[in-house]
């Protein structure tokens, strides 16, 4: 019999991915790839470019590298040299053994805000690691040029951002070209059990989710004289919304996103609170410290959701869910019954590296030449949802989910450029404006 949940998740989603269609006619052009046209030339080398040189995109590059493919990473793209040479010394140093596979010569290594067109065009499979909000338009131009793509959550910054991958992600499908995103519970084995035991009804019908990010403070980079103003955000883009969504999205979207997964649902609203309690410097850009969201879905099932940057408070990064049956505390792998019987528990000596493992499987699909990997709609959903979020606790309004999906609302500067004015602007003393409950407003709901 059809699970309640499911339905739910069709009736969500059949509005958000039929636009797909509507939106993706501009870039149908190429013919679809045979397997024949996954790689470059006749070898059976896999060409890789990084576009992104930060500490994430040099991991995500050395788990390419180590997976037991014919892998070479072939060229890289930051909008910093500096950056870029880090990232290259240190993937070097990571892989050891494997360091031969890494063969980028210095005319394949591009810098500047164009840089990615240059070096996605060498490549078999692009790896996307920038500050997200750029991740629209190079996820868009990976496709284009017919890459098979892993890119990192979240996928956008904007609702305009989310249109972009929607998009692009209609035409990957269109190529059949693999596209995996870095939530990575969803290769996570302990995660997986789980889910297939929710699957099974081993906790019955879903009644709450309640999820959590809260940890402590985070890096700050000073600013220097030479730095025009775009660069200074550029460095510091954990501060900024255009860049970062704010942490609700950059880091909070692993936890919002099991719970959609497990609902197999989107939410339809999302109303909360949020500010700057504690994190209140200039040096904290535009972003908030805390935020309590209450997303609400089709079937009434509530999300509550937390996240903050405090220093010294406690952390915890988790997620519940609590079911007619029983409940499940992932973190710990284990399902108990509402008495407290262990109904499951995962063994932790199977736990496998999910980080490792998103790259071990997609590149094996793409050695045989198998189409298995559509992660750019589900990306795009825990995207939104996170950015609904956001615009709630940054306005007080409750957020409609197709509302902010259809607003249009664009946050990305109209120039990328080292001379362009960023989107937001420090004042006199250095200050950034940032939202304001009660007195921000988005769109009527």
């Amino acid at each position: 019999m059809e699970r309640e949940h499911d339905k739910f998740h069709d009736q969500s989603r059949r509005s958000f991915v039929k636009q797909t269609s509507l939106l993706a006619g501009g870039l149908l052009a190429m013919p679809v790839l045979s397997k024949a046209n996954f790689f470059s030339g006749s070898s059976d080398v896999i060409k890789v470019a990084l576009i992104g040189c930060g500490g994430r995109g040099t991991g995500a590059a050395t788990q390419a590298l180590s997976t037991k493919e014919n892998v070479e990473l072939v060229a890289m793209a930051d909008a910093f040299p500096d950056r870029l040479k880090d990232s290259y010394d240190n993937i070097k140093e990571a892989l050891g053994e494997k360091a031969n596979r890494v063969k980028v010569p210095e005319q394949n290594k591009f810098t500047g805000f164009d840089a990615y067109k240059q070096a996605i065009a060498l490549a078999d499979v692009v790896i996307l690691t920038t500050p997200p909000g750029f991740r629209p338009i190079h996820f868009e131009e990976a496709i284009r040029q017919g890459k098979h793509v892993f890119m990192e959550k979240p996928v956008a910054t904007d609702p305009a951002g989310i249109k972009k991958v929607l998009e692009a992600a209609a035409v990957a499908k269109s190529k059949k070209l693999n596209v995996v995103v870095g939530l990575q519970r969803h290769y996570q084995n302990s995660y997986r059990e789980l889910y297939k035991r929710v699957q099974d009804g081993m906790i019955g019908e879903i009644l709450s989710t309640q999820v959590w990010w809260n940890q402590g403070a985070l890096w700050v980079k000073p600013r220097k004289p030479e730095y025009t103003e775009m660069e200074y955000q550029m460095r510091n883009w954990y501060y900024f919304n255009w860049l970062c969504g704010d942490h609700i999205v950059e880091q909070h979207i692993h936890n919002i996103d099991v719970s959609n997964w497990f609902m197999g649902a989107t939410p339809l609203t999302a109303g909360g609170m949020g500010g700057r309690a504690v994190r209140t410097g200039k040096e904290y850009g535009e972003i908030f410290d805390h935020h309590f969201v209450e997303y609400r879905y089709a079937n009434g099932v509530v999300m509550n959701s937390q996240c903050r940057h405090w220093k010294d408070a406690p952390s915890k990064v988790d997620e519940e869910i609590v079911g007619t049956r029983g409940r499940i505390f992932c973190d710990k792998g284990t399902i108990v019954s509402h008495k407290g019987k262990v109904l499951y528990q995962f063994d932790k000596t199977k736990e496998n590296n999910p980080y490792q493992t998103e790259h071990d499987e997609l590149f094996a699909a793409i050695a045989k030449g198998e189409y298995r990997f559509q992660d750019a709609e589900r990306g795009a959903e825990a995207t939104l949802s996170a950015i609904i979020g956001r615009l709630a606790t940054y306005s007080g309004q409750v957020i409609n989910w197709q509302v902010a999906l259809n607003s249009g609302l664009n946050i990305q500067p109209q120039r990328y450029a080292f001379d362009a004015p960023p989107p937001v602007l420090p004042d006199a003393s250095g200050n950034y404006a940032y939202a304001k409950p009660g007195q921000t407003k988005y769109f009527t709901t």
